[in-house]
């Protein structure tokens, strides 16, 4: 399978119109457009009954102390975690294109209703729901796509992996509120085949924001 997208290049930096966040010289990042990027994929193989696509970033920082902390910074020794940004199931084997900006136009205070989305697919919550939990004016469940918001002061460029899955059945057996890890995990056995398309993002001036 092959993944590509007219929104950003592999390897490339993601424009800041598909970001969550975007820097500002007065606040260090302010509120980006939040579009979801386009998408297109072929070559799945025969016997796939439906696809999945999951966004995540494997450079989040293990611990929050030092994140978005004036004067600290956070250490490119620090473990790094995978953060979700997307998870999309169910999608017609039909689909290999996702228009941009079809499943996010912007950023939605208290979160975007979910599961369900466009092309009868249904959408798991990102961990922004985790991110703003604590927060009044901004938490609750955040269904579908929302994207990148590094801190401003972490010291390594943040990367943004976008997979899409061929599956052999038509629906993921999940229920209720569901995830990355619930996703990855309902997938095993399921996979036929996969591909990935990796952009870069930073809100650190320091790394060429």
């Amino acid at each position: 399978m092959k993944l590509t997208s007219t929104s950003f290049a592999e390897g490339q930096k993601i424009p800041g119109e598909f970001a969550f966040c975007v820097p500002d010289p007065a606040h260090h990042v302010c509120l980006g457009k939040n579009l979801s990027p386009q998408l297109s994929w072929s070559d799945a193989p025969a016997g796939t009954r439906a696809f999945a696509i999951i966004c995540h970033d494997p450079d989040v920082p293990s611990k929050g102390d030092d994140v978005n902390q004036e004067g600290r910074v956070v250490p490119a020794s620090l473990p790094r975690v995978d953060f979700f940004h997307w998870v999309l199931i169910d999608l017609p084997v039909a689909v290999d294109t996702l228009k941009e900006g079809e499943f996010s136009n912007d950023v939605t205070p208290r979160g975007k209703a979910g599961p369900q989305a466009a092309h009868g697919a249904r959408q798991g919550i990102n961990n922004y729901t985790d991110w703003f939990a604590g927060d009044n004016d901004m938490r609750g469940d955040y269904h579908g796509y929302d994207g990148p918001c590094p801190p401003w002061n972490d010291e390594i460029v943040h990367h943004y992996v976008f997979t899409v899955y061929a599956l052999d059945i038509e629906n993921l057996p999940l229920t209720g509120k569901f995830g990355g890890p619930e996703v990855r995990t309902a997938m095993q056995g399921h996979i036929l085949a996969e591909a990935s398309l990796t952009g870069t993002y930073t809100l650190n001036p320091q790394l060429g924001a």
